[in-house]
């Protein structure tokens, strides 16, 4: 299925398919969605992953962190790159979720301004990672780790990252096939309802 880009997906046409596994991207004018045979997701337990060299740049505290204080800002980054699935329509889409609630960012500041961040939208216990930006090292993998942080403190039981990278896998994150991720995503929208 596709949409016009320059149209917005309805909050609840985005949300319900994020309940069902799917999740949109857009490509030369139109909006394409998507469920991978394999999906990649982060583990927010013991088995997540903080490099070494990581750790110290932790250490330092060169960043102060923050939620929900850009969205705009950090969606618009993201965007900010030679090849990008988002459009305006997909911004103005998440932006519409970010005053529902529903979709949340993780920023990293210091003394110039935002450095780095990521967004994604939270439905029940599950966290669907949309896309992350950084303008100075390590700026998107220290929000990545406060974003864990947060979803541990908070209960979270599932993260979804859609797509499996390089740079994800370094954090511990996998592949699964599609049926064991669509459990996953039912037992972390069961929770929603508890």
């Amino acid at each position: 299925m596709t949409l016009p880009a320059m149209e917005c997906i309805p909050p609840h046409v985005l949300l319900g398919a994020y309940t069902e596994g799917v999740f949109p991207m857009a490509e030369e004018g139109e909006i394409h969605w998507f469920s991978p045979l394999m999906r990649g997701v982060m583990p927010i337990d013991d088995r997540f992953h903080v490099p070494r060299g990581l750790k110290k740049s932790l250490r330092k505290k060169a960043f102060d962190i923050r939620m929900n204080t850009a969205f705009p800002e950090v969606i618009r980054a993201c965007a900010n790159r030679k090849e990008t699935w988002i459009d305006e329509a997909v911004m103005a889409s998440y932006t519409e979720l970010y005053k529902l609630n529903y979709a949340h960012s993780v920023e990293c500041w210091d003394d110039e301004g935002l450095q780095g961040g990521l967004y994604g939208v939270a439905i029940g216990t599950a966290f669907f990672g949309e896309s992350m930006f950084s303008r100075k090292t390590d700026a998107s993998k220290i929000a990545l780790v406060h974003l864990v942080d947060w979803m541990r403190g908070n209960d979270f039981t599932l993260l979804d990252t859609q797509w499996m990278t390089d740079h994800l896998r370094q954090f511990g994150g996998i592949e699964i096939p599609r049926e064991d991720y669509l459990k996953l995503l039912e037992d972390a929208l069961a929770l929603e309802d508890e």
